[in-house]
């Protein structure tokens, strides 16, 4: 465990546990690096491959979640926020990751899994902009998250 300052209490935080996820996180988007191209022609040719990414992004997503809610409990000792988009959004409170990718990470019209969801359905050719955009944002997430618990190390 580590600490974290919270106003001017001192919080436990569980830093096993976060890390371990981030394990996972590290090993999904190294699985989205390993896909190459996801052009709508291959989409539409091998189904299966734009459901691995839907999955992968989908974890991914729940993972960061997971993370924001313990953390916001943990640090703030707030119940976990309703909503995904307010996970990030309470991860950027407590300094874990910065405004831009909280924003990055809670697009306006939804989750990233549930945009490719959306588009493998309508407009394939968009999902590869999707998945760059995910991937790019939860490789920034892992970095910032890691950063965070490594300053965090060590405080009684």
């Amino acid at each position: 465990m580590t600490t974290s300052s919270a106003g001017a209490a001192r919080v436990a935080v569980d830093r096993a546990s976060i890390e371990h996820r981030l394990i996972t996180m590290r090993k999904s988007v190294v699985q989205l690096d390993s896909l190459g191209p996801l052009d709508g022609a291959r989409l539409e040719n091998d189904p299966g491959t734009g459901l691995a990414v839907e999955r992968v992004l989908a974890l991914l997503h729940d993972l960061a979640v997971a993370i924001n809610g313990q953390v916001s409990s943990e640090v703030w000792g707030e119940v976990p926020p309703p909503t995904s988009a307010a996970s990030f959004g309470a991860a950027e409170r407590a300094g874990m990751i910065d405004a831009e990718l909280a924003t990055a990470l809670a697009p306006a019209d939804g989750p990233h899994n549930v945009l490719v969801q959306l588009y493998l359905d309508t407009e394939p050719d968009e999902v590869a902009g999707v998945v760059a955009a995910a991937r790019d944002g939860y490789r920034e997430y892992v970095r910032q998250v890691a950063d965070w618990i490594a300053a965090h190390r060590g405080r009684a």
